[in-house]
């Protein structure tokens, strides 16, 4: 088992997509994508610029490993296709691929990075797709969302402060590491999502009705 690293700069629930069922992550961080397996594990954390130093916004065990191709013609990840007119949760959809002659067509998506509602981001196409290569899926996930930034926080562990990380991720941690966090894990008893993402308005409450998912 693989446990990997790594700043969440921006918590608008596209990176990672926690809704509908599946914590996601589509987009952002190639490097985890392309070499996570099934049984990893991975930990989103907050900057340390937000103010509260690096707590935890999300955690989920890699279960699926898909391609972009599989990814976006799956019926399970349909209403993870951005929708313009419905709520934040389908606007902010991270399944923005859509295989066409060989290529794909980056659909528009309202989420964290804005320039890509005006249209093609060809060097983000590349990073995303061709860089990071697949998909990660997981239904074994917590997504603490807000709560990451606020008075009910969730702090590392003293013995997970290896896991704190600037640039980039980490993913090479010892097995002391790996067993603290194993025994962290089995301590959580809600999963899914908790609440929702930070960078969103606090009235819109569109992640309540969006599937919880969690531990099965």
């Amino acid at each position: 088992m693989k446990l990997y690293s790594y700043i969440v700069k921006e918590d608008g629930g596209f990176a990672p997509n926690p809704f509908f069922g599946y914590c996601t992550l589509a987009c952002c961080k190639p490097g985890i994508r392309k070499h996570a397996k099934k049984g990893d594990w991975i930990v989103g954390l907050t900057p340390r610029a937000k103010g509260t130093g690096n707590k935890i916004v999300y955690f989920m065990e890699v279960e699926e490993s898909l391609s972009f191709d599989d990814y976006y013609r799956d019926p399970r990840f349909r209403q993870k296709r951005p929708k313009a007119g419905a709520g934040l949760a389908r606007k902010c959809g991270d399944n923005i691929y859509k295989p066409l002659n060989g290529d794909y067509q980056q659909l528009p998506s309202a989420h964290s990075k804005p320039r890509f509602s005006s249209g093609q981001d060809a060097a983000m196409k590349h990073k995303d797709v061709y860089r990071g290569e697949r998909v990660l899926v997981s239904r074994k996930f917590v997504y603490f969302g807000c709560e990451s930034f606020g008075s009910n926080s969730i702090a590392l562990p003293p013995e997970l402060e290896r896991l704190k990380v600037g640039i980039g991720h980490r993913c090479h941690f010892s097995e002391e590491v790996k067993t603290a966090f194993r025994k962290f894990v089995n301590k959580q008893r809600k999963w899914g999502v908790i609440a929702g993402p930070h960078d969103w308005h606090k009235d819109d409450g569109s992640w309540k009705g969006s599937g919880c998912g969690g531990k099965t």
